[in-house]
């Protein structure tokens, strides 16, 4: 195998290529990157039984060839070329990387011992790129990490015709996005449990084109899979199993009281005062018809900020884990805060909206459980 390929060409598709490489792989092999040329094209891909990726890139390609190399290692190197071109030769069983006067000599793996990746289901729809990542973001951040309930762990997905519903969810707050795409088929049904983290990292890689293609085969059945694909770019990941808690019940609500503020202001301030908040100490909120008071902290270090806000309904006092609003205040992408809540000890929905004393904006929504307050 012998190429010559652009410098950020080639150390952007790897970057991405082995963002999906296992951390601890099961075997040395699966911590490589395939690295396959034909014809005009330099082909990169990446498999840990679970999730696969796929890069499509051109290349001058003298001599076509198939290696596997390590994949962090050759992220490294590229990232840090210089702005040149970039030869890639293989030599018996070492790959030389050349980039003006700097080069690599890289040991092959066995291309033998490395799994078959799965083939990309026929796509189901299609959604503009910048939603589709723009979404996931947001729902993303209310996903759990605790491995031993998965179920959590995970992106539920339904399709119910043109409409997309996200939701993700760690038993402490909730995310919810709505927005549409276009079915292959009129009237598609599914749902779907992927992998938060999975989704989340794949997503920002697939924004270089205008649209992203979504596939989906063996739902529910056995190991269901999805597949996305945009701008040459193509990435599987196996669903995950287990019952995701029925969510859209916890959402209506008649608030009795409605709360508007600036979202930058009201995000810095929770961020400041939370300085001084030891481990598990929340922030509290007091609201009353003049004022946003921010509070946290206690005997030994305490912070407080006023904020200018609306009030529809009855002035409330309630508390909230910092992280979790901080994480769910930059999630809205909205000037402005609407925080409908009913009473100090029941959850409290946060949505965006253009302006003070707008109508809550449905498309996402952000659940997130109050802290009891002292007494």
């Amino acid at each position: 195998m012998k190429l010559r390929i652009e410098r950020d060409v080639l150390a952007e598709a790897v970057a991405w290529a082995a963002r999906s490489l296992p951390t601890r792989p099961s075997q040395a092999v699966l911590a490589g990157l395939v690295l396959s040329a034909t014809g005009d094209t330099l082909v990169l891909s990446a498999y840990d039984h679970e999730v696969s990726a796929r890069a499509e890139i051109e290349a001058a390609v003298e001599v076509e060839g198939t290696v596997v190399v390590s994949g962090r290692l050759l992220s490294d190197i590229t990232r840090n070329l210089p702005s040149a071109l970039v030869t890639l030769a293989l030599d018996g069983t070492r790959v030389d990387v050349t980039c003006g006067r700097a080069s690599f000599t890289l040991p092959t793996m066995s291309i033998n011992d490395y799994p078959v990746l799965p083939q990309m289901p026929g796509f189901s729809g299609s959604v503009p790129s910048s939603v589709f990542a723009q979404a996931v973001a947001q729902v993303q951040v209310a996903a759990g990490r605790d491995e031993s309930l998965p179920a959590f762990t995970g992106i539920r997905i339904e399709i119910a015709g043109e409409t997309v519903t996200m939701a993700a969810t760690d038993r402490y707050r909730l995310a919810v996005r709505e927005y549409l795409w276009t079915p292959e088929t009129p009237g598609f049904e599914a749902q779907a449990l992927v992998p938060a983290r999975t989704l989340a990292d794949v997503a920002k890689g697939l924004t270089g084109s205008d649209t992203v293609h979504i596939a989906l085969t063996n739902v529910g059945v056995g190991e269901g899979l999805m597949g996305l694909e945009s701008g040459g770019r193509r990435t599987t990941t196996r669903l995950l199993d287990g019952e995701f808690p029925g969510f859209r019940k916890l959402l209506p609500q008649e608030p009795t009281s409605i709360v508007y503020v600036d979202t930058e202001e009201l995000l810095g301030a929770v961020n400041r005062v939370a300085l001084v908040a030891e481990k598990h100490q929340p922030v509290r909120i007091r609201v009353t018809r003049d004022e946003i008071e921010l509070t946290a902290g206690g005997d030994e270090a305490h912070a407080t900020e006023l904020l200018d806000g609306g009030l529809d309904g009855e002035p409330i006092e309630i508390s909230f884990n910092p992280q979790f609003l901080a994480e769910g205040l930059g999630a809205l992408r909205a000037p402005v805060t609407r925080m409908s809540c009913t009473t100090s000890a029941k959850p409290a929905i946060f949505t965006g909206v253009a302006e003070r004393g707008a109508p809550a904006n449905t498309e996402y929504q952000y659940l997130l459980m109050p802290v009891r307050l002292a007494g």
